[in-house]
């Protein structure tokens, strides 16, 4: 296996990973859509992706977005979307990518990661939790949703 920050050139395998990340949140499959976004994500540099591959086969991906903790002055890094294939769990590739953004994380010089995941999805839980993620209980989280 092998693990590095995706290109242009793994647009195909990362987009298939990212439309099945999505179905298992309830979404419609929708493989061009998928596309269309992680191509402009890698195009505009909006976002860090990094892919877990065994020869051709496309394993896991985890994708980062960059904000800034105005308490520290300094960079953090939101880990918003990690995904594993079905037939791939339980070989450790979860956290060979918790690790690789960790590292990523350091090499930036970022404060920390962030993340959040579904309230039952307990398998995610325990992986974040064994790789020293704290839930946090200071903090409420809030989000305006914004119909158009």
């Amino acid at each position: 296996m092998e693990i590095y920050q995706a290109t242009i050139e793994d647009l195909e395998g990362v987009s298939n990973l990212f439309n099945l990340y999505r179905i298992f949140y309830q979404q419609a499959s929708d493989l061009e859509g998928a596309k269309d976004y992680i191509k402009e994500r890698v195009e505009n540099k909006d976002s860090v992706i990094f892919v877990v591959k065994n020869k051709q086969d496309y394993l896991g991906f985890t994708q980062l977005y960059p904000t800034f903790s105005s308490i520290s002055m300094k960079k953090a890094w939101i880990l918003n979307d990690l995904y594993v294939d079905a037939e791939a769990r339980k070989q450790g590739i979860g956290e060979i990518l918790l690790q690789k953004a960790k590292e990523y994380a350091i090499e930036t010089g970022a404060k920390n990661i962030s993340l959040s995941t579904a309230p039952d999805n307990y398998a995610a839980q325990r992986l974040y939790e064994k790789n020293g993620y704290i839930r946090d209980s200071q903090f409420y989280q809030y989000e305006l949703s914004l119909a158009y």
